[in-house]
């Protein structure tokens, strides 16, 4: 099939912006709560009322400061209450709002702050308070820097929150009503860097309108899971990744009961506090899930029971796809792996949530029947910047494992004759921010070009089978898409990253880096606690283990694309060291041009 749509569910308002959501709930849904902040180390539920009530008070001071409609605010924070609040805010007050990494470097933010023409800056910490200032000179427009967290121990009358509110008291609520109507569904709402695995990160103009079809739409293809009242979601993803403002606008927009946590480190302990209903994040963490869980079983002792309660999860969510179901032995089986073990497992991931949702990068089949065997869905989506999230994903009642589900509704996805996927919708982006170049290059008579390969079934279900700029020829003259491999070999417990190499040369190969949490305890779990790491790094049965992933990885592909040799190398790749953007995408030619010595070990 070459291209698959479905009809809207969701009618984008054709006068309305984003700040009309929190109006409306506080009219509809006054003592709901919609968002919960964590003081004093306990959940506290924030009314609908009462969350508007504080968007409006620091917009009024955005306003007071002088920041005009259309100007743009930079937010630069880790995922956390006062992230929604203060986005809301800059809408309420007709800016937009231009989201930073809180890991960027002082040259990443002169970039963004400068070629956005930020008026004004919200920070977390004095750390990225100074690092705006060391770049200050380079930009003239920057009027204002306000801090979250309060710069003096005085107490939170520091903060930008209390600050902004206390600047705008005397701002009139006529002029507020006034400002908050200038942004209409075309106007843009933000502007997302993109991470920029070459060259400097693009600016993605996406508009109010953009997250109304998204999020509308999305809610109401999977409305069971966005019950007002009942339904709740905690946020832990980077809200200046598009991926996590998706989940803060959909939860708004539901509404349902939104959470936020800045460290994922905390992540299991805020899950069984908070509860959720519904988890939203990357591949990794329920990889990191799953692998824990593991190796925990496999310390205590309990390891064969666990291996076979996975087997049976995997075996019972395949059985579910074949039309005469389960067999009586293997529902007896999951049964009782059910109270032994699966229970256990949806209480580490808060006990009450039925489903999540996954994207950023695939999930790997086998997970997903795994995941869906214990009783807790994953459902795998797929998206860009460019796209505001997710431009496809698995319905919660016509899962397909192993694709990246039907289109967004109202939305089309075709495939071009080279294989490439391309995209057409209300939720797409209008263009890079001062960069009609690339603009150019990316959309076409409206269709955006994504850059990423796929293919669609019969029913239009999306599987993404690689990126075209990442295609390896081999010296032999075979086109490898190296993302297929190195995501099923990443996922094993022992590898942190994997990246696959092979242009030009004469067979494919790989460079591993191992996971730091899972080593020591495979050492420990293996009788090699007493090798140094070198050693270690070059023990036969942790290569023997290493290779078990190749070939897991292998048995996707042809020969031809099979990893013949990898290297393990003793290093991370991180984005501290210029090897992984904020997003955790690869870069590829920096990890080449750094490793070129491994790469050339590899054909020696």
């Amino acid at each position: 099939m070459r291209e698959f749509s479905l009809p809207a569910l969701y009618e984008v308002p054709a006068d309305g912006n984003l700040t009309d959501l929190i109006r409306r709930n506080a009219a509809q849904h006054p003592e709901v709560p919609v968002v919960a902040r964590k003081r004093e180390g306990q959940w506290t539920d924030v009314t609908a009322t009462d969350f508007l009530a504080e968007v409006q008070a620091a917009a009024k001071g955005l306003i007071a400061a002088g920041v005009e409609p259309g100007d743009r605010v930079a937010l630069m924070s880790r995922t956390r209450y006062e992230w929604t609040l203060l986005d809301f805010a800059v809408w309420s007050a007709g800016a937009v709002t231009v989201p930073v990494y809180e890991t960027s470097s002082p040259e990443q933010i002169a970039w963004i702050l400068g070629d956005s023409g930020a008026v004004a800056c919200l920070v977390e910490t004095a750390a990225h308070s100074a690092a705006v200032e060391s770049v200050r000179d380079r930009l003239p427009a920057l009027e204002h820097v306000w801090q979250i967290e309060p710069p003096h121990s005085g107490g939170q009358s520091d903060g930008a929150v209390a600050r902004l509110t206390e600047d705008g008291a005397r701002v009139p609520d006529a002029e507020l009503k006034a400002r908050g109507a200038t942004a209409n569904a075309d106007s843009p709402a933000t502007i997302v860097y993109t991470s920029g695995t070459t060259g400097r990160p693009k600016g993605c103009v996406l508009t109010h309108r953009s997250f109304f079809a998204e999020c509308g739409n999305v809610v109401e293809r999977l409305r069971p899971m966005f019950r007002t009242g009942e339904s709740s979601v905690l946020l832990f993803l980077p809200t200046a990744h598009v991926f996590g403002r998706l989940v803060q606008v959909a939860a708004v927009m539901a509404p349902i009961r939104l959470g936020h946590v800045s460290d994922v480190k905390t992540l299991t302990d805020e899950l069984g506090a908070f509860r959720p209903t519904m988890v939203l994040g990357v591949p990794r963490v329920f990889e990191k899930v799953f692998n824990s869980a593991r190796a925990h079983a496999h310390s205590g002792g309990k390891g064969k029971i666990f291996d076979k309660a996975a087997e049976t999860a995997i075996a019972y969510s395949r059985a579910l796809d074949d039309p005469s179901g389960p067999s009586l032995q293997l529902r007896l089986r999951h049964k009782l792996f059910d109270l032994l073990v699966y229970d256990k497992l949806r209480e580490v991931l808060g006990g009450r949530a039925t489903h999540a949702i996954s994207g950023g990068a695939p999930l790997g089949e086998r997970l997903g029947h795994f995941y869906r065997g214990i009783g807790f869905t994953v459902l795998e989506g797929y998206g860009l910047t460019e796209s505001c999230a997710a431009t496809s994903f698995n319905p919660y009642d016509r899962q397909k494992i192993g694709t990246v589900g039907q289109p967004l509704p109202g939305s089309v996805i075709r495939i071009a004759d080279d294989g490439e996927v391309l995209l057409h919708g209300e939720h797409l982006f209008t263009g890079y921010w001062n960069n009609e170049e690339a603009t150019r290059e990316a959309l076409s008579d409206g269709w955006f070009h994504t850059g990423d390969l796929g293919t669609l079934d019969a029913d239009g279900y999306l599987a993404i089978t690689g990126r075209k700029k990442e295609i390896l020829v081999t010296a032999g003259g075979k086109n490898i898409a190296p993302s297929v491999i190195e995501d099923h070999i990443r996922g094993h417990a022992l590898v942190a990253e994997c990246m696959v190499v092979g242009d030009g040369r004469p067979f494919v190969g790989a460079l591993l880096t191992l996971d730091e949490e899972f080593l020591p305890r495979w050492a420990e779990e293996n009788g090699k606690s007493d090798l140094s790491r070198d050693a270690l790094l070059q023990d036969p049965d942790l290569l023997a283990e290493l290779q078990k992933a190749v070939d897991g990885g292998n048995a996707l592909v042809s020969r031809a694309e099979s990893v013949r040799k990898f290297r393990v190398l003793d290093t991370q790749f991180t984005e501290e060291s210029g090897h992984i953007t904020p997003s955790l995408k690869l870069k590829r030619g920096v990890v080449a041009k750094d490793f070129a010595d491994d790469i050339e070990a590899l054909y020696a």
